[in-house]
């Protein structure tokens, strides 16, 4: 990975409004935003970012680039991300929500054969606070330290930040892997990603309702994650058979009659995670004390 000041970043479909916003966002912050692309409008400033119609000729003009941020309808994002891969791009951030599933089906394939790195669709991205922001973070709620923070919620992302903000505990990167039914890179790359990341101490993993990824994490962690982990997951309090879009499930499980299935039940995801002795807070309150406490256990 490359993410660094220094690392070159590219916004595609900067012209929307939106878009130049976070493009203009980002850039604050200090992100070394050196192109946005916008097809039929190129050879033009906007807002201070030079426009290209095609990414190739984003390369061809600033050289190789690490990033592109995609912000474009979510039927042109499997173009916009093919074309992104075609230039050599290998971190790809895609910040759109409502992504078809089979395009995504496509684009994850592609990935695959090209080791790129794909975050969301749906997703408020990374952040490496007071470096560089990739998405739309709150960056006021983000200060440096040994803390990484992996989510499937992009607000949840925000709230944990800032109760480990309050109890000066900084954080080293922060990524929310989007909210779609479908999404690029999961917790256990991002996992190992952060238990090779020489700055971050702890992990902080935020799941919520739906699917089986916590269960899977929490049997990943167990088996090869060195540095301890802090989980919270959120929706344990959520109604019955209610469908809730970004978490993309219907909460059937807390009608099923067997018990030990964590796939089939509410509390599995808890379940897991105390299974393998991963402790678990109830609230987003309790994580700093939980952090404190693993890190001083860490150090003993």
């Amino acid at each position: 990975m490359n993410l660094t000041p220094d690392s070159k970043v590219i916004v595609q479909g900067v012209t929307e409004k939106m878009s130049t916003q976070i493009a203009l966002m980002m850039k604050s912050y200090g992100t070394n935003v050196v192109a946005g692309i916008s097809p039929g409008e190129g050879g033009q400033e906007w807002s201070g970012i030079p426009v290209f119609s095609l990414v190739e000729q984003a390369v061809a003009k600033v050289g190789i680039i690490d990033t592109t941020l995609i912000v474009v309808p979510a039927y042109r994002v499997l173009d916009a991300s093919l074309e992104a891969i075609a230039s050599g791009i290998k971190q790809i951030v895609i910040v759109t929500e409502g992504v078809p599933p089979l395009d995504m089906v496509q684009l994850l394939r592609k990935a695959e054969a090209t080791e790129t790195l794909i975050v969301g669709p749906n997703c408020a991205g990374i952040i490496v606070p007071d470096k560089l922001l990739l998405g739309t973070h709150p960056t006021q709620f983000y200060t440096p330290g040994p803390v990484g923070i992996i989510s499937r919620s992009n607000t949840l992302t925000y709230e944990v930040a800032w109760e480990l903000t309050k109890s000066r505990l900084g954080q080293s990167i922060c990524v929310s892997i989007g909210c779609d039914p479908i999404v690029g890179s999961s917790f256990l790359q991002w996992l190992q990603i952060l238990d090779e990341d020489d700055r971050t101490e702890l992990i902080v993993l935020v799941g919520e309702i739906g699917g089986a990824s916590e269960e899977i994490a929490a049997s990943y962690i167990s088996e090869t994650i060195d540095k301890p982990v802090v989980a919270y997951i959120a929706g344990i309090y959520a109604p019955i058979n209610q469908n809730y879009s970004h978490a993309s499930s219907l909460i059937s499980a807390r009608n099923s009659r067997v018990k030990h299935n964590f796939h089939n039940q509410m509390k599995s995801k808890i379940l897991a995670f105390k299974e393998f002795k991963i402790p678990v807070a109830k609230r987003p309150s309790e994580i700093p004390s939980l952090v404190k406490y693993s890190l001083e256990k860490k150090y003993v």
